[in-house]
């Protein structure tokens, strides 16, 4: 579970959360919104990237936020980016491997949890491949390995589906909503695939204009006139 309470960020005259409180309850949870919304903030935030000006996170009754942004990592956070992370001259195998090792598990353990993570997104036989000559599929999957690798506890995985096909979109679908299981990690996604959302996510919660204007389960929220309007861009601010 990861409870937050009254988080608010300003970067100048601009505030991209303000006053967030919401629990992310377990499995894996959305966490939507137009753009602009503050979505990616609040992962940054989590990170150790983004410092709040006021607010606190607790995950797994941890003190998140206390803690320093190497040694989230660590202590099991993991994230995917909007922008492919994997060095595309590195091989699949060691673009993993890479975040093992700063996950704490050891080296001793590090070829298997490394193939464990990459027989986990379906692409073990592409261990030794260098990532610069998969295709976008392939390389979405090494993302994904390397946000499960070495124990886990939370995965933040933003936009991880963005420009897929609808085939291998849901293909990845079905492995974000394994993680929990298989990991005994909350998984928090962010994307503007609705379908996604909805297909892997149990909750979600939507922000607008860094403020939370839903929570609860997937189905009913997205439901949610005030949602609706949101991402039409003619819900009224206060």
């Amino acid at each position: 579970m990861i409870e937050v309470d009254g988080l608010t960020v300003r970067f100048g005259g601009v505030t991209p959360l303000d006053g967030m409180t919401v629990t992310f309850p377990g499995g894996a949870c959305g966490l939507v919104g137009p753009n602009g919304a503050g979505k990616t903030t609040f992962f940054n935030v989590l990170s150790g990237f983004v410092r709040p000006r006021t607010g606190t996170v607790r995950a797994f009754d941890e003190n998140l936020l206390s803690m320093a942004d190497f040694k989230r990592a660590r202590w099991g956070l993991r994230r995917t980016f909007q922008q492919e992370q994997a060095i595309a001259r590195l091989s699949v195998f060691e673009n993993v491997a890479m975040i093992q090792e700063h996950s704490g598990a050891g080296r001793a353990s590090r070829r298997d949890d490394v193939m464990e993570a990459l027989t986990f997104v379906g692409i073990e036989d592409l261990a030794t491949h260098k990532v610069g000559t998969l295709g976008a599929g392939a390389r979405r999957a090494v993302e994904l390995a390397r946000a499960v690798v070495g124990k886990p506890r939370v995965v933040l995985l933003d936009e991880p589906a963005a420009g897929l096909p609808t085939e291998q979109t849901e293909r990845l679908g079905q492995l974000i909503k394994a993680i929990p299981d298989h990991y005994g990690a909350l998984v928090i996604l962010v994307d503007h695939d609705m379908s996604l959302v909805s297909a892997c996510c149990e909750t979600t919660a939507v922000l607008d204009f860094g403020k939370l204007i839903a929570t609860g389960p997937t189905a009913e929220v997205l439901q949610n006139e005030h949602v609706i309007r949101a991402y039409l861009g003619t819900e009224e601010t206060v």
